[in-house]
């Protein structure tokens, strides 16, 4: 039915982007959370100063390193081939899938659950492609990874998250002077911090740009970005005045504005490879559909990019977290376990050490339980009483239903658009 195509082609791209607005408006909402949960939740900033903050750096790596091309099937979850004599059903299963993602992300948002946005839109592709034609199209393997992902990656991120706290317990807080051994140790975290934030701009974001580093020299800069941090951390917390006169209660104070500061950096750098990463997941559809109708029903391995579809969800992005976002900030932030700047920090920074290593072994990763898992991580350094185990079941209750949810509601929509186009 590549007739379709030629006679409704503008109305379809324009659906595509109507939803893929919709789809970036709801990873706004909730992936938000990921690089401002933690710093909400610490007091380092207000709900006000991070969604400002978040919005500047959102917008920046969505629309200045976003991609120039994005392939057609996001992750490779389907196989184009299957739809080579039926283009139309693709385009049709896109604009579903779309949809589908996108309004179970709007409500997952408003109910303050933090879920996946990349398993959302992956269950909406599997959806529409199951029913449109076969389930051998779907790469079950692959299914089978991100399914594991559940488990692995808020484990490894849960762990780190745990060595990052006690590190900083041992090193500073439980000793007889936190004040001496934050200005010692706390150069060596924020080194650290430059080193894995580093990694993972250059990783997630800069590659949009049409930087390429080699794997030696991404480690490289990483490394030179620590030691010009760690030094410049140095001084400046050299030259803090601190009470030094006040009793433990206000030296932990004091060295909790240090981390506070570090929060704030981490929280940055985190909204930046986010915004340049998962914006994907609302324009690699929306590109596929321009790009398949544009080519006449010809399906490509590459989606070239029109020139206003990364603006388009670089806004929606935005729009989401100023206008939704604060919900499932507080649910990560406050709701789970009481966080501290430098609990906050030790999140935060496992949470971005996961990702590297997951970009690293190419494990399907989910940055919003990756975080959960580090924030779970911190929370248990303290003992189970530490969680809100209501919220937790909620949580994992709505990570296991994500996909399912995007597959029946794409399964519902495609269902309804090859209706109405028949």
């Amino acid at each position: 039915m590549v007739d379709a195509l030629v006679i409704y082609g503008p109305w379809l791209i324009m659906a595509a982007a109507l939803f893929g607005f919709l789809m970036a408006f709801g990873i706004g909402a909730n992936d938000v959370a990921n690089a401002m949960g933690t710093s909400v939740g610490s007091g380092a900033l207000t709900i006000k100063q991070a969604i400002i903050i978040a919005m500047v750096f959102e917008f920046a790596g969505a629309y200045l390193a976003g991609g120039e091309v994005t392939n057609t099937i996001r992750k490779g979850i389907i196989d184009p081939a299957f739809f080579a004599a039926t283009p139309d059903l693709l385009v049709y299963g896109m604009i579903s899938a779309l949809l589908a993602a996108g309004l179970w992300l709007v409500a997952a948002s408003w109910l303050g659950w933090p879920v996946s946005t990349t398993h959302s839109i992956i269950g909406a592709i599997i959806g529409f492609a199951a029913v449109g034609v076969g389930t051998e199209a779907v790469a079950w393997g692959k299914v089978a990874g991100i399914v594991g992902s559940w488990v692995v990656t808020p484990a490894i991120a849960g762990f780190i998250a745990y060595l990052i706290f006690q590190s900083a317990q041992k090193l500073i807080f439980d000793t007889d002077n936190p004040l001496d051994n934050a200005k010692r140790y706390v150069p060596f975290y924020m080194a650290l911090a430059a080193f894995i934030m580093s990694l993972v701009t250059i990783t997630k974001g800069l590659k949009h740009v049409g930087l390429h580093f080699s794997t030696f020299e991404a480690y490289g800069l990483a490394v030179l970005m620590a030691g010009l941090i760690g030094l410049a951390g140095r001084g400046f917390i050299g030259r803090i005045k601190f009470d030094t006169k006040g009793n433990r209660e206000t030296h932990f104070a004091n060295v909790e504005k240090v981390f506070a500061v570090l929060m704030v950096v981490t929280a940055c750098c985190m909204a930046f490879a986010h915004g340049s990463n998962d914006v994907a997941n609302a324009i690699g559809p929306l590109a596929a559909v321009v790009t398949i109708v544009q080519a006449g029903g010809e399906i490509p391995e590459k989606a070239p990019l029109a020139w206003w579809i990364l603006p388009l969800g670089a806004v929606g992005i935005v729009a989401g977290l100023a206008i939704l976002g604060k919900r499932v900030i507080t649910t990560i932030g406050k709701n789970i376990t009481h966080l501290t700047p430098s609990r906050g920090f030790a999140a935060e920074l496992a949470a971005a050490s996961t990702v590297v290593i997951a970009s690293g072994t190419g494990l399907p990763i989910s940055t919003t339980q990756t975080l959960v898992g580090a924030v779970l991580g911190v929370g248990m350094a303290r003992g189970i009483a530490a969680l809100n185990l209501g919220v937790v079941r909620n949580i994992v209750i709505s990570w296991v239903i994500t996909l399912p949810a995007g597959a029946a509601l794409s399964i519902l929509f495609f269902t309804i658009i090859r209706g109405i186009m028949a």
